[in-house]
Formats: C-alpha cells, sequence, structure tokens
C-alpha cells in the first residue's frame, strides 16, 4: 500500500494527455473547509518534480485565501499600463494592445488568474492560430493567424504572468506548461540580378530613381529609408546615417529611434547613389527630407511607397514581392559579389553576423558551391 503524503507534500501522476502533472495543497478556505489546491505541468515527471518543489518554496509564506483576487482581463491591463507600456516603443505598445484586447481578453479574460490552467491558454491559442482574424477587410478571407502572432501573444501572455508570480498573486506560470508553434521558414523572394535593370528604369520612369537605387544599395529597412533628413548624407564620406524610423502603425505616422542599438550606424553608399541623392535635392532645396512626398511635402507614408513599389514590379514585369525583399535584394547581391558577413551585418543592422548568416543561407550555399568548385579547380591542375 502505497505510503500517504503529507498535507501539502504533493504529489505526481502521468495525466491522459502523456503529459504529467503535480498537485499540492496550499491552505484551506476559512469559509467552505475545502482544500485549495495548485499544480504544475510538464512533459516529464523530473520535470514536474523539479517544478512542484519549486512551486512549493515560493508558496510558502503566501495566504491565498486573503491574497486579492484578479480576472486576467484585470491583470493583463494592470500589467500593461504598469509594468509593459512605459518602457516600450509606442508602435510595440500598439502590437500589445492588439494581443491583448483582441485576442486574450475575449479568449480567457473572464477566467480568474488563480483558476487559469495551461489547457485554458492551449485552447486559446489553438483558436487563435485556426480562426483568430478579426475581420477589418472585406478581401481578407484567411480565418486564422500566423505561428508569429501566435508566440507574440504568448510572449505578451508569459510576461504578465511572470510578474503575477513575482507579486506573489499565483505560484506559477500556466504557460509554462503550453506547446507553442514553430515559426515558419518562409521561402525569401528576391529580385534577380538580370532583373534589377528594368526594376530601377521603371523607378527612373515614374521619377523615383534616387530612392529606389539607395534602398537596393543599401539595404535599410522602409521605415528608416523614408526618415531620411537631407542632413543625413554626408557627401564626402558618401556615408548614410540611420538613426530614426517611421511608422504608421497607431493610425498616424511616428519618427521615432530605432527598435535596437544595433540599428543606429552609418552606411556607407555608392559614388553613383550619392550623386543621384544630390540631384534629388536640387528638386526641393527647401526641404529638410531627403525623400519628400510630391502630394503633402512630408514624408511618404510608409504605405504610399509600398504602393508606389507595386508599381514597379507590374511595369517592369516582375513577380509581386515585398517592399522588404528589396533589403534582402540587397544582402544576397552583396553576399554573391564577395562582400563579407561581417561587414553586411554591419551594414543592415543585425545584432550578430550570425544572425545574417543564418538569414541568408541561400546566399552563402551559393558561395560554398562557388569556393568548393574554385577549390576544385585547384587541386586539380596539382595532380
Amino acid at each position: 500500500m502505497p505510503k500517504k503524503r503529507a498535507n501539502g507534500e504533493g504529489n505526481i501522476r502521468k495525466r491522459k494527455d502523456g503529459r504529467w502533472e503535480g498537485r499540492f495543497t496550499a491552505g484551506r478556505d476559512p469559509e467552505t473547509g475545502k482544500q485549495i489546491f495548485k499544480n504544475v505541468l510538464g512533459r516529464t515527471q523530473a520535470e514536474v518534480k523539479d517544478k512542484l518543489r519549486k512551486a512549493q518554496e515560493a508558496a510558502k509564506g503566501i495566504d491565498f485565501t486573503k491574497t486579492e483576487s484578479y480576472t486576467v482581463e484585470e491583470w493583463m491591463r494592470i500589467w500593461f499600463e504598469t509594468y509593459s507600456k512605459p518602457q516600450i516603443r509606442e508602435t510595440t505598445a500598439a502590437c500589445y494592445t492588439n494581443y491583448i484586447e483582441h485576442h486574450i481578453i475575449p479568449g480567457i479574460g473572464h477566467i480568474k488568474l488563480e483558476k487559469l490552467t495551461s489547457r485554458d491558454i492551449q485552447k486559446m491559442y489553438n483558436h487563435i492560430k485556426t480562426n483568430g482574424r478579426v475581420p477589418r477587410y472585406n478581401s481578407v478571407k484567411e480565418e486564422g493567424l500566423s505561428n508569429r502572432f501566435v508566440r507574440g501573444t504568448h510572449m505578451v501572455l508569459h510576461q504578465a504572468l511572470d510578474q503575477a508570480v513575482k507579486e506573489r498573486i499565483i505560484p506559477s506560470n500556466p504557460t509554462n506548461g503550453c506547446r507553442i508553434p514553430q515559426l515558419e521558414k518562409k521561402e525569401m523572394k528576391v529580385i534577380a540580378p538580370e532583373q534589377v535593370g528594368s526594376y530601377l528604369n521603371a523607378a527612373k520612369e515614374n521619377g523615383v530613381l534616387p530612392m529606389f537605387y539607395l534602398e537596393l544599395t543599401s539595404g535599410l529597412r522602409r521605415g528608416e529609408l523614408l526618415a531620411l533628413l537631407w542632413e543625413d548624407l554626408d557627401i564626402a564620406e558618401r556615408t548614410i546615417s540611420v538613426t530614426k524610423t517611421l511608422s504608421a502603425k497607431t493610425g498616424k505616422m511616428t519618427v521615432s529611434p530605432p527598435k535596437t542599438q544595433n540599428s543606429i550606424r552609418k552606411v556607407v553608399i555608392p559614388t553613383e547613389a550619392v550623386e543621384l541623392l544630390v540631384e534629388e535635392h536640387e528638386k526641393h532645396p527647401d526641404s529638410p527630407y531627403m525623400f519628400p512626398s510630391p502630394v503633402t511635402g512630408n514624408m511618404y507614408h510608409p504605405d504610399a511607397i509600398g504602393r508606389v513599389h507595386k508599381k514597379l514590379l507590374k511595369q517592369a514585369g516582375l513577380p509581386d514581392i515585398r517592399f522588404h525583399d528589396l533589403r534582402h535584394t540587397f544582402a544576397t547581391l552583396a553576399l554573391q559579389n564577395g562582400v563579407d558577413v561581417k561587414t553586411l551585418s554591419s551594414m543592415l543592422g543585425h545584432y550578430s553576423a550570425g544572425f545574417t548568416l543564418d538569414t541568408y543561407t541561400h546566399a552563402t550555399m551559393k558561395m560554398q558551391i562557388e569556393a568548393a568548385d574554385k577549390l576544385g579547380g585547384f587541386m586539380a591542375q596539382t595532380v
């Protein structure tokens, strides 16, 4: 006969879904006399044993009958306004608001924090994946959202519940027991070397050659390109100073510092690009913007330049790709023309050369093939 566990010691069992669950007594409700149980989940017995020990340690000294009780909705708003919003950029705050208001609160907002389980959260993630799209346009037919979006929702919820653990509102974070989808690896689309001329000819015919020539020779992000001022160009040094970015996610155009320190950089550009920029500035010498909109005289709206890009592709007879793929085109051409990964990483504003290498594996594979052929040719001459 198995030994009876002491009150609060906890027990571990394997569930029907294959996961392990650890359960312990956190106290007794003085009004009902019923025991208060807490649980943790994991993939292995050893993992749950460790989680159970930590949860019991964290629960010591906590009176769960007196802890202030919040619903998920209440806590998400408290966490966002108190801990998150003051520390993040306006565009990031808009993304967090979307996760919270359109997905987390409608899905699990009514549940009390102390009653929230990994299963509740997992069901919400599954719903977001298959039916979570908020209809905004009649032309959008898809009902589900991407793995990246689900992971973003998970990240926000995990942070909020971690804070609840730190404040001893709950003993453990139920998001730890959830399974989140892997990031999809999308095939990278670029303009082929032999097609670049057609694209730039279309840009010239539409009077936007300087902007798109600069993009294809610098790889700037769209917001970085559109936020450029004339003073950001050093003609003598042939450099562009990237210190800000333009966004329009909150319904208005906002110029702010780049998201990371690595994005603040100087990029050397070709002489031909400098000459085109000088010619462009002569058309509007009194404007502080490098590329003022012909409609507003202000900076181009990101959506507007996206439409121009689509027009150029159509005019040049090229396949449909995103504006961001011009950045990929620059990086691919740079690698294939002998630019080393470390230099390219610096030009792109990446946090490491390793990230650049992982992102552009398709280009470096071609370089490896060429290197192998050259080495093979050399070795063939030696025997």
